[in-house]
């Protein structure tokens, strides 16, 4: 066997262990790619070591860190309690509290795990005493927290960012965001619409049930305006997000804002290692020549006219059991310029685009990390169960509803 095919059976097979395992697929991507780079293709260490993402990583670690940070001395929460207090008990609002507050976290650099993990339990407490259907919270929050994940300075957005700008096709953040917010958008609608929320008008939750939101503390002054002149200084001086969030986070620390120890635990360490592990195979099979064997096989089951649907439904299909960020966007967005050219047609923005939509609107599915979140937050009073059922057909269905965005809106903003 070529180290080619070497590297893309051993793609498919981390793939597929990360559909049915609990393994880390990062640790077992590094595993597979060694043996393949070094006796496969004849490699030296230094050249697999090399693979590894290293300003991809620490920008990311620097993001998650600072917002670790923030969740850590309690300032994400202050924020979710006074936006859902400021409903004051009007039912039909809320669900449109949850995903604002979710898509305002996530946009604003923690991400779309951290916003779910941070708003969901809130969320679906005040559903439960409003009358809110556990299905409709919880697709709220994921939706609302997906929609804000590729934002510039989120962590999934500064990853796909990267992976676009090094195929070639950078410069276009806002695009990025915009997209995905639409299509997560358009989801959040449609869930309001089928799981009762026009039900819901009229109706009033009491204020006294709600949660008072705590006095706004030193520590939550401090984090605000670091995180706020970080936020200005990436957007507006061009600094870099990844340095100049370790700088942030170490001024949080220095000024006793936050605890070193809670903010470092606070980092998504299994997704960064899901993430570095995976682009090192990555790393092996481009330099293999696996990725043109990759490509080609994808051509096999497209053309220029089918390949947005396709590959939006494809990814879907993927990350409703595999990680998005860790697996689906590595895997996917450096090939999309091999793909289109063997296509002889199509457009490479247009393909990417369509992966980063059809990978994330899957996610609010019980098997994805976002989901499972969801779920987890559901009172024990709800039908787990039949939430849970609910939520993996709304997956299974959002695979072709991005393939129906990728195919007849995603031309539409980026012609």
């Amino acid at each position: 066997m070529t180290p080619a095919a070497l590297s893309l059976t051993g793609l498919l097979l981390v793939i597929l262990a990360s559909l049915s395992s609990r393994i880390n697929v990062g640790v077992l991507a590094v595993a597979v790619a060694w043996p393949i780079a070094l006796y496969g293709a004849g490699w030296k260490v230094d050249a697999l070591m090399a693979a590894f993402p290293s300003s991809l990583f620490l920008t990311l670690l620097g993001v998650t860190l600072l917002f670790g940070a923030a969740q850590a001395n309690g300032t994400m929460h202050m924020i979710a309690a006074r936006a859902v207090w400021l409903c004051r008990g009007r039912v039909v609002l809320l669900p449109w509290i949850f995903f604002a507050l979710a898509c305002g976290i996530s946009t604003l650099g923690p991400g779309a795990i951290a916003a779910t993990a941070l708003v969901a339990p809130l969320a679906l407490a005040i559903g439960e005493t409003a009358g809110i259907s556990a299905t409709l919270g919880v697709l709220m929050v994921a939706n609302g927290a997906n929609a804000g994940n590729l934002s510039p300075i989120a962590a999934g957005g500064v990853l796909v960012n990267s992976l676009m700008a090094t195929a070639g096709v950078g410069g276009h953040q806002g695009l990025v965001w915009g997209a995905n917010f639409g299509a997560h958008l358009l989801a959040a609608i449609g869930a309001f619409v089928l799981f009762g929320g026009l039900r819901l008008s009229g109706h009033a939750v009491p204020a006294e049930t709600l949660e008072r939101p705590v006095p706004i503390e030193r520590r939550h002054w401090l984090t605000l305006g670091v995180v706020h002149l970080w936020i200005v200084g990436v957007i507006v001086f061009r600094m870099p997000p990844g340095p100049a969030a370790f700088a942030a986070a170490a001024a949080l620390i220095l000024l006793g804002a936050v605890d070193d120890a809670k903010a470092v635990s606070a980092v998504p360490w299994n997704v960064l290692l899901t993430l570095a592990g995976v682009s090192v195979l990555i790393g092996v099979l481009e330099k293999t020549g696996g990725m043109d064997l990759f490509t080609t096989l994808l051509a096999r089951i497209s053309t220029p006219g089918t390949v947005n649907g396709a590959i939006a439904f494809v990814t879907g299909l993927i990350s409703s059991y595999s990680s998005t960020i860790g697996v689906v966007y590595p895997a996917f967005l450096p090939s999309v310029p091999g793909l289109v050219a063997k296509l002889g047609g199509g457009s490479v923005l247009q393909v990417m685009l369509s992966i980063n939509v059809g990978g994330a609107l899957v996610d609010v599915s019980p098997l994805s990390t976002i989901g499972a979140l969801g779920l987890a937050a559901v009172p024990a009073s709800d039908d787990v169960r039949g939430v849970f059922r609910r939520l993996l057909l709304w997956g299974y269905a959002m695979s072709v509803v991005g393939a129906l965005f990728a195919m007849f809106v995603i031309p539409l903003l980026a012609p």
